[in-house]
């Protein structure tokens, strides 16, 4: 598939996909061009900054409001928020790839997985983490979640993102962000080509609205650049029939028929909008000179909170990468960290955990949870020649949070849990020499 794309991020896009049905001068004429119905989707507040304020606006051949009555829809492995009734211990916890046994028949809506979640939906704070395994595309089936805009990390199968925006494809080693509100439907071309299943890593950002990072001491260039997203342009889907419309709102599904596609938006502007992202271009930051830096420098897109510098959630990326300093441990170090991470692998090897952590896995490190590098890792890495050595084919990412994670009933009972993971570090003997 070759679609074409916007470039930018938080852009004022423009885009038609037929010529004069934008209007101009005013955002809702009295008479919109072609008979379209005019709609606005407001992002964030309306008084909102204007430097924060995302909204777009839409011109569609039916507005969203002609549809039938909802009715409850049942997903069960989809949960939102802390489940505080879950006792979990202040430890280090693993998982292996997920399963994908019975995704076959299953899409994306139905084969979505919470890990582990944080905050509240009704408060609009926190996030959840989740994974995805699917082998059937949507086909007149739409979902929209009410809850928060879901940030996705495909790691294995490409995706078709068809949203009222235009279309994205989204390949591992691609992120793609849905703002919260946007109606969109997930197609699997190779999973319909005979490649097997889908899966991948999806963030639920309850909170405030990923944006780039702050670059401060940086300067003006570095991490992930706002030319290198891509938005779609208009496209608007021709066929007839009706629609299944799966609705996510206050932690709850359901369900409303439509007698036409959700996709039938002509032409739109604004700045809120599905966009995707390669992380092969991002331009990492690293040392030239001694210690290993802070994860931070790796950060694609942050989700702040009311405390500055603590977020809500920072999306990480550990992408290839050179490591030149001089006598310095090289991997991460032992630490405990304030934030709790919840961390995936799309594809390689990650150099903390050469052997236990694999595409497709995921690990969870809370609030001063103590973590670092396994026995292997510690040892090669404190007697290794220091050259410069360049990390290659590997992807790792890590959903940052300043709330606690707390996993879901399931994740802890599934077997997928690695319940070792522990054993990963009891080698480590006391080496002192007075």
């Amino acid at each position: 598939m070759t679609l074409t794309y916007q470039r930018g991020f938080g852009n004022e896009y423009a885009t038609e996909a037929v010529p004069g049905a934008l209007p101009q001068g005013r955002n809702s004429p009295q008479r919109a061009p072609h008979d379209l119905y005019p709609e606005l989707v407001s992002g964030t507040a309306f008084t909102a900054p204007r430097h924060e304020n995302r909204r777009s606006w839409l011109y569609r051949r039916q507005p969203s409001v002609v549809s039938g009555r909802y009715q409850p829809y049942t997903q069960t492995t989809w949960q939102s928020g802390a489940d505080r009734g879950v006792a979990l211990p202040p430890e280090p916890l693993r998982w292996h790839p997920m399963p994908l046994d019975g995704a076959a028949a299953l899409d994306f809506v139905d084969g979505m997985r919470t890990v582990a979640a944080n905050g509240d939906v009704e408060a609009q704070a926190g996030i959840g983490a989740l994974m995805y395994v699917a082998g059937r595309s949507m086909a007149r089936r739409a979902f929209v979640n009410a809850d928060g805009e879901l940030l996705i990390v495909p790691q294995q199968g490409r995706l078709v993102l068809t949203t009222e925006m235009g279309v994205l494809e989204v390949s591992p080693g691609e992120i793609a962000l849905v703002p919260r509100g946007v109606v969109f439907k997930v197609g699997l071309p190779d999973s319909e080509a005979g490649a097997g299943v889908s899966r991948g890593y999806v963030c639920e950002n309850y909170g405030a609205q990923f944006r780039l990072p702050e670059l401060g001491p940086i300067g003006s260039n570095g991490l992930a650049n706002a030319r290198d997203f891509e938005a779609p342009v208009a496209a608007f889907e021709q066929e007839e029939g009706g629609y299944e419309l799966v609705k996510k709102a206050g932690g709850r599904f359901w369900q409303a028929p439509m007698k036409h596609s959700p996709f039938n938006v002509v032409a739109w502007h604004g700045n809120l909008s599905p966009v995707k992202y390669d992380t092969a271009n991002f331009m990492t930051i690293g040392s030239i000179s001694f210690d290993h830096p802070d994860p931070s420098i790796f950060t694609v897109l942050t989700s702040p909170s009311d405390t500055p510098g603590t977020a809500n959630c920072d999306f990480v990326i550990f992408p290839p990468r050179w490591l030149v300093m001089e006598d310095t441990f090289r991997p991460p170090w032992y630490h405990r960290n304030l934030m709790s991470e919840f961390m995936g692998l799309v594809y390689g090897e990650y150099d903390a955990k050469p052997g236990g952590f694999k595409p497709g896995g995921a690990s969870l490190h809370n609030c001063m949870v103590p973590h670092g590098p396994d026995e292997e890792a510690f040892s090669k890495a404190s007697h290794a020649d220091l050259k410069p050595q360049k990390l290659d084919n590997t992807l790792a990412f890590m959903f940052e949070s300043r709330y606690r994670f707390i996993p879901t009933a399931a994740a802890l009972a599934s077997p997928a849990l690695d319940t070792d993971y522990a054993d990963c570090w009891a080698g480590l003997k006391d080496q002192f020499k007075p």
